[in-house]
């Protein structure tokens, strides 16, 4: 019989919890993506700086912050409270539009760079790209069982 993951109504996980529990079983690959693009877009020369810029501040803001909302959780800071379930849909779904922002905007100036410059900054700000975007998706999904738990909340 396969183990359940289902929580009581009204109640937000703590400790491990957090990794057996769908929405918050995505914090880890959120981090790990996100610090990728963070990490990716970093190793190769940010020109032009403004969307570059941006991307960076979104992959440096949504780690850290992802981060610390990962331990607030784990460590049981939130007291399940309805409030921290509406915060989490709404932290995730700012993530998830930022992210996306992001993604358009690294995509565009990766675009523009494809005949000029070395290939391997090419190479890896596709693979940048390739990772804003799986972030996106990762924050997105987050963000819609996030609204489902707030909801029965």
């Amino acid at each position: 019989m396969a183990a359940t993951t289902a929580q009581p109504m009204g109640s937000l996980p703590s400790g491990l919890g957090i990794c057996t529990t769908a929405p918050d079983i995505f914090y880890l690959p959120e981090l790990v993506f996100g610090g990728l693009v963070w990490i990716l877009v970093a190793s190769t020369h940010v020109d032009p700086p403004n969307p570059l810029g941006w991307v960076m501040f979104v992959s440096v803001f949504c780690f850290v912050v992802t981060f610390l909302w990962m331990i607030i959780f784990a460590a049981g800071g939130h007291k399940s409270s309805s409030g921290w379930a509406a915060a989490d849909f709404a932290y995730h779904g700012l993530a998830a539009f930022f992210y996306l922002s992001a993604g358009v905007d690294l995509a565009y100036i990766t675009f523009l760079k494809k005949f000029s410059g070395p290939f391997k900054s090419y190479q890896i700000d596709i693979a940048a790209v390739v990772f804003c975007f799986i972030a996106t998706l990762l924050y997105f999904i987050h963000t819609i069982l996030s609204s489902f738990r707030w909801k029965n909340f």
